[in-house]
């Protein structure tokens, strides 16, 4: 084995460096500003609502959330600390549009808008969207959204960005949104966070420009649903960077029974139209498919899947990955399926599938070697074309 940094860690590395730049070159004023809307919680808080404290602050600064529920969408165009205390909620209502995607223009309303900037942490906070008063398809609904920015967010829970009844097959409710674009970047870690009752994305990362170091967080769909096709994670349209220890469950688009009468399948993992992307240690199941990677040079390496439904544990559409060291379990079409060429798929395991792994008659210069198979009554296989790519619903 090559002794070199992952992906993850190299992202990592580069990140910590421009912090350091960032302080060696920017001095920061250091000051404390204390946010609370109950004066028994905090009785020598200087703000009651968040958006005041971030408009009074300087780049640099800290701001404290006190426990409470805080009714109001921020915007923060400035290098910010944010941290809250367990219990602090932001629950805005009546929802507005405050930006539009930087792809189409589409409208967005987004409780937390981070824009133009570097260097915002927010950490501790939960993000609520169940009183969005977001009553149509438009504006696109979305928990925290960074554009042409840069930061961390880390231990937060975003939850219930959805639609309400008879909206549900609206391409709308994402918990965070991750986008460059005009020649800019954004580059953000997303680390040890919960999201969950989303409508259509947990988190999305799009856009050349975009890199997303994505880890350690527990996302999990609606479960089976016939309106809407749900992604746990994607990285797609460009956008590089790692998706890495996280624990993806329950995308299920339950209009897809059976391979021959799928129009559309749900993802626990996405890749789509991006290179270069490392989706390392997950564990991923119950979805149309665990792992989806729709793109060239990808490391697929050292996640577990399980419960895969019509279709397979991982998939690869693309050339020159590296899938190795994975532990699959219950696939349903097979365990790994591999359309392209000069991929590599070493060292996996694959317990209870109906074919072990899928290899596109076609495709060339693949290395497959050192599987094992379990309950598996055909280990490898080569099929007929059978693309997939062009049912997956990404977010965009």
């Amino acid at each position: 084995m090559k002794a070199n940094f992952s992906t993850v860690s190299k992202i990592s590395l580069l990140f910590a460096l421009a912090l350091l730049l960032s302080c060696l070159v920017s001095p920061a004023s250091g000051a404390r500003l204390v946010v609370s809307n109950n004066k028994a919680e905090c009785p020598n808080a200087g703000f009651t609502r968040i958006q005041d404290a971030i408009n009074a602050a300087s780049p640099g600064d800290q701001i404290h959330i006190c426990k409470g529920t805080y009714v109001e969408q921020l915007s923060i165009p400035k290098a910010l600390d944010i941290d809250a205390d367990s219990g602090a909620v932001l629950m805005p209502n009546a929802m507005l549009q405050n930006t539009t995607s930087l792809f189409d223009g589409t409208p967005i309303a987004t409780a937390i808008l981070v824009a133009n900037t570097t260097g915002v942490s927010i950490s501790g906070l939960t993000v609520d969207g169940a009183n969005s008063g977001v009553s149509e398809c438009s504006p696109d609904l979305e928990g925290i959204t960074f554009q042409n920015a840069s930061g961390r967010v880390e231990r937060a829970a975003i939850r219930n960005f959805k639609l309400g009844a008879g909206l549900g097959g609206c391409q709308s409710g994402t918990g965070f949104f991750v986008q460059s674009g005009g020649g800019k970047v954004s580059r953000v870690e997303i680390e040890d966070c919960t999201i969950h009752d989303f409508q259509k994305n947990g988190i999305t990362a799009n856009e050349i420009g975009t890199t997303a170091i994505i880890r350690r967080n527990v996302v999990t769909g609606i479960g089976p649903t016939p309106a809407i096709a749900q992604n746990g994670i994607q990285i797609g349209f460009g956008a590089g960077g790692a998706i890495a220890k996280n624990v993806v469950t329950n995308n299920v688009y339950s209009a897809c029974s059976a391979v021959a009468a799928c129009t559309a399948v749900a993802t626990n993992i996405l890749v789509t139209q991006s290179d270069g992307v490392e989706v390392s240690g997950n564990r991923a199941g119950i979805s149309q498919v665990a792992i989806f990677v729709d793109g060239n040079g990808a490391a697929v390496e050292r996640n577990e899947t399980f419960a895969a439904s019509v279709f397979d544990g991982i998939r690869v559409e693309g050339n020159q990955a590296q899938v190795r060291r994975n532990r699959v379990f219950n696939g349903a079409e097979s365990g790994i399926f591999v359309m392209g060429n000069n991929n590599v798929l070493e060292d996996n395991v694959i317990t209870e599938a109906a074919i072990g792994i899928l290899k596109e008659t076609g495709s060339t210069g693949n290395v497959i070697a050192m599987n094992r198979f379990f309950d598996t009554p055909i280990a490898v296989q080569d099929p007929g074309p059978a693309r997939l790519a062009k049912m997956i619903q990404p977010q965009r």
